[in-house]
């Protein structure tokens, strides 16, 4: 009963935590086409102004990867405005942060301020979507940093390109077989002159979203985004045909070397549907009821139980056209892949088969709602989601209906996906072995 009371009791604070996160915000489009989200929130002096360009790797074509990733560094070289080497300057001294990050579907640059400061963050990211500068000196320039932080990141650290053998194995023609930070080669072997084509191609109002978060007056935030961005060209719109991969019929082997690793490492991946699916929830929900925590199943299972692996997980990740769910082992000293193999393969089966239990459904559903809860949690987290939510899923009002959708899922949605998707016809297995010297 005590039990009971608990568990109703931790409900209604959930319930009431939820309530309390709805995001209020306006959205709306410029001549021009850029659209534009605000969000007032008057708790705490800080403004995020964010800008989301509707282009990532798989927007690249074979033989000149790693455009979008590129530009994320290029565009902080400057522009006619903003000097060479100033840009992080001016935000610091003005109290700011900035940042940016590239992914296979987009490419996000904030900066947050206080906000007697939004007017700047306003004016910066307006500078760089009008005029950034790309010049010889700055492609050279950022051509080394990007070669170091690829050393850095992947190819000088253990296990640093795993995730480009699961993408170029389990996509053999469709462009999620690069990574985001693509081919040094192709870079090196690009022209200046592709590097602008690219800068007009992309960096349009009409391929991008403007979102302003934090202690704003909209009346005002519209006047100056009027004055800043309305004046901005519309470009043509990009076009984009997606190449789909025949689907895997049949269980493929294949080896990747390391020279960083001294254990093997042993992978299942499987293709699974696009992020802005329910099924690419309802996996979700299975990688964190597999391996979600040191309570999970397969944590329990291989690692403290029968002590067979070092680190074991199952991973959902969601593209915006498709996806990959991937078991990820280390074994425990000479362990050979085939034993872990079977123990991964028969809890697929027992997920295939009976229900998960009510108590971990349960876990489940806290375990979202806290996450839901945590990502809009903060001014930038909000920013960022109500951008990724209008630009790759195409509704920003996920922010707040997402939580809904999990709650939706059930332990019968749970079984059927991985009844459909995982399947030992449907994967790619990959021996990730240390690089013989």
């Amino acid at each position: 009963m005590k039990k009971r009371f608990l568990s109703v009791a931790a409900a209604a604070f959930f319930g009431m935590m939820l309530n309390a996160q709805q995001i209020k915000f306006e959205e709306y489009d410029l001549p021009n086409g850029l659209h534009v989200i605000l969000h007032q929130d008057n708790s705490a002096p800080v403004v995020t102004t964010g800008v989301m360009y509707h282009v990532g790797a798989k927007d690249e074509v074979k033989g000149r990867t790693g455009f979008a990733h590129f530009f994320e560094h290029l565009l902080f070289e400057g522009t006619p405005n903003i000097k060479r080497g100033e840009w992080f300057k001016i935000v610091s001294s003005n109290g700011g942060t900035n940042n940016a990050n590239t992914t296979s579907d987009r490419t996000y640059y904030y900066e947050t301020f206080p906000s007697n400061n939004q007017q700047l963050g306003l004016w910066m990211e307006a500078e760089r979507m009008r005029h950034g500068i790309v010049n010889q000196i700055g492609v050279d320039t950022q051509r080394e940093v990007v070669k170091e932080e690829k050393r850095m990141r992947m190819d000088n650290q253990p296990y640093g390109n795993l995730f480009t053998a699961i993408l170029s194995n389990l996509f053999t023609n469709s462009q999620y077989n690069w990574p985001t930070i693509g081919s040094m080669e192709d870079l090196n072997a690009a022209k200046l002159e592709e590097f602008q084509a690219f800068y007009k191609k992309y960096y349009v109002p009409n391929n991008a979203t403007l979102v302003v978060a934090g202690d704003i007056k909209p009346e005002q935030t519209k006047k100056w985004i009027e004055e800043y961005y309305g004046s901005i060209p519309k470009g043509a719109k990009p076009t984009f045909t997606y190449i789909q991969d025949a689907p895997i019929a049949k269980e493929k082997e294949v080896k990747v070397t390391d020279p960083n690793i001294q254990l093997p490492a042993y992978i299942f991946a499987y293709r699974t549907p696009a992020n802005t699916t329910r099924d690419s929830k309802v996996l979700d929900m299975l990688s964190a009821y597999l391996s979600g925590g040191k309570s999970s199943v397969l944590y329990k299972k291989l690692v403290d139980q029968d002590k067979k692996a070092l680190q074991v997980s199952a991973n959902s990740i969601g593209f915006e056209k498709e996806g990959v769910f991937a078991f990820f082992a280390i074994p425990m000293g000479p362990t050979p892949r085939i034993d872990l193999q079977k123990v991964i393969d028969a809890e697929i089966k027992k997920v295939q088969t009976d229900l998960i239990s009510e108590e971990d459904y349960q876990k489940l559903q806290n375990q979202f709602e806290n996450q839901f809860v945590n990502s809009n949690a903060s001014i930038q987290g909000i920013a960022g989601s109500l951008a990724t939510n209008h630009v790759l899923m195409g509704d920003t009002n996920l922010i707040n209906k997402e939580i809904d959708i999990y709650r939706g899922i059930t332990r019968e949605d749970i079984r059927a996906a991985a009844k459909k998707y995982l399947n030992p016809n449907q994967r790619v297995i990959i021996d990730y072995v240390p690089e013989k010297k």
